[in-house]
């Protein structure tokens, strides 16, 4: 079955209007913990507009009995120094700018980062974190992070989201994501998905786009928990999951 990963980030966004811990990051960690959540991942991004490095050093202490995953720019801020301290189960390696208000395309491993990455990506593994780089659903971009020792890439998925919300089931869109997946699989990677998933989507991608081991959601899923709460919301997703067949 898919696994589901809870984002945090959304979460400490809310936090961060104000000078009070409310909502706290670590109680609705907790909860989603609690709630049977696979995983927990979070991305701190230099100016800690949402996730706090702070916050990550607190959640340590309750992922003990899940999978936690960090996602960043290994080049940029404080990630690289977060792992040896942390040692999450996976680091996410994406190539967002400091300036970015999302994370909007996945690597193009070129001659520029390549041996930087590739550099990055030992040091990881040497700690024992399973590493993951966030790609496009592009097949040559998949096979490039198996060169450079990535043990899982993530699919980036707002091209096929938005594709979902203007068509209802984009089978061209998904198409591609399921060729990465396949070729992911053939040599030896495993495959994750992210970014703007939701209830409505979900179902439709995890049919037709085999195999994904882990769905990072958090935009989609704080958002539900405004209207259901987060028990209720972190169910509904998991409810999803449990029905894709394999």
């Amino acid at each position: 079955m898919t696994k589901l990963s809870v984002n945090l980030n959304k979460v400490a966004l809310l936090r961060n209007a104000r000078s009070l811990d409310i909502p706290s990051v670590i109680r609705a960690g907790q909860t989603c913990i609690n709630t049977g959540a696979y995983g927990i991942t979070v991305h701190p991004r230099p100016d800690e507009r949402h996730i706090r490095y702070s916050d990550v050093y607190e959640l340590k202490d309750i992922v003990k009995s899940v999978e936690f995953n960090i996602e960043g720019n290994p080049f940029t801020g404080r990630f690289m120094e977060l792992m040896p301290d942390i040692l999450p189960t996976q680091a996410t390696l994406v190539p967002d700018s400091p300036d970015q208000n999302t994370s909007d395309h996945g690597w193009k491993i070129n001659d520029e980062n390549r041996i930087p990455l590739a550099e990055v990506i030992k040091k990881l593994k040497a700690l024992g974190i399973r590493v993951s780089l966030f790609v496009d659903p592009d097949e040559s971009d998949v096979k490039a992070a198996a060169e450079i020792g990535a043990d899982r890439v993530e699919l980036y998925t707002e091209p096929y989201a938005g594709a979902f919300s203007r068509q209802g089931r984009p089978d061209e869109m998904v198409a591609k994501y399921a060729a990465a997946a396949k070729v992911a699989e053939q040599i030896g990677l495993g495959v994750n998905a992210g970014h703007d998933l939701n209830l409505d989507n979900l179902t439709f991608f995890c049919d037709n786009v085999k195999p994904v081991m882990e769905v990072s959601i958090g935009h989609a899923l704080i958002a539900d928990a405004l209207n259901m709460g987060m028990v209720a919301a972190v169910k509904a997703y998991l409810e999803i999951l449990k029905k894709v067949k394999n």
